[in-house]
């Protein structure tokens, strides 16, 4: 396993960091590994990327098969928000 050492980090961050680890029951360094691992799994985000394709990306060989129908040439219709 690698090793990295952090300088010059900023107290507040690394209070930060301790409570959001706190939260979640982790030690600080658990937390700061689950954050790099993240961050390191998000190499595909091209900068400058749409929603559309991040999203795409996202849920990528998730399954879907099938097409979603456009809905162009629909009269936009409002939200019944009535009580039934």
């Amino acid at each position: 396993m690698a090793q990295l050492l952090v300088r010059n980090l900023d107290e507040e961050v690394k209070e930060r960091l301790r409570r959001r680890a706190a939260l979640r029951g982790h030690s600080l360094e658990a937390e700061a590994r689950d954050i790099l691992r993240a961050a390191a799994e998000d190499v595909s985000v091209v900068p400058g990327a749409g929603l559309g394709t991040r999203v795409a990306r996202r849920f990528a060989g998730l399954g879907l098969g099938a097409d979603l129908p456009e809905l162009r040439g629909e009269t936009a219709r409002p939200a019944d928000l009535g009580a039934t």
